[in-house]
């Protein structure tokens, strides 16, 4: 949904411009751009940067960058675990929070170091081209404050995509309460 925004942003109509293949199960794609299916790709890391360190591809554009802040990855919680789970919620958002620090105070080299054995298939080096490439391009949140304008962009991309029935207002599924008080 968020490369159709991309496209239609920038005036192509991904239905008529382009032959989008949107049946290839995601964990493959990469796989069936170098064998030949497309003349591009839409890749998460560490996939983009093997598709590049094989030559096989290169990183031309990011649609973080292109479509502007998305909210990607959020928390959902039901409102009866909020209220009954209080010390949790505020335990994890808080690690959250320090994680987001951690980030935003480190060079490449040392989260590569620190994250290294979550990702024992992608060496050092690739981590930190990784990390510096999501760095330059802002991709690191400063603090886990779930921002209003990138609910509403959020909520652009679903409209346009014709998943979203209705707008819901952003107070009705959002309570940044643990996320302030993770950042004081």
């Amino acid at each position: 949904m968020i490369f159709e925004y991309v496209l239609k942003k920038n005036g192509i109509d991904p239905k008529k411009d382009i032959n989008l293949i949107q049946n290839i199960d995601f964990a493959n794609t990469a796989g069936a751009f170098t064998g030949g299916t497309g003349d591009f790709t839409i890749e998460f890391e560490p996939n983009a940067t093997s598709l590049e360190n094989q030559k096989e591809g290169y990183v031309t554009a990011s649609l973080g960058v292109e479509s502007g802040y998305v909210p990607y990855t959020t928390y959902c919680a039901k409102k009866s675990y909020l209220k009954n789970n209080g010390k949790t919620i505020e335990g994890f958002t808080r690690a959250i929070a320090k994680g987001q620090n951690y980030v935003n105070s480190h060079t490449p080299e040392e989260i590569a170091e620190v994250i290294a054995p979550q990702f024992k298939e992608t060496s050092k080096a690739d981590l930190i081209k990784i990390i510096t490439r999501y760095a330059e391009q802002d991709t690191f949140k400063e603090t886990p404050i779930f921002d209003e304008n990138g609910y509403e962009l959020l909520q652009d991309i679903l409209e346009q995509a014709g998943e979203l029935k209705e707008r819901v207002p952003f107070e009705t599924l959002v309570d940044n309460t643990y996320a302030k008080k993770s950042i004081k």
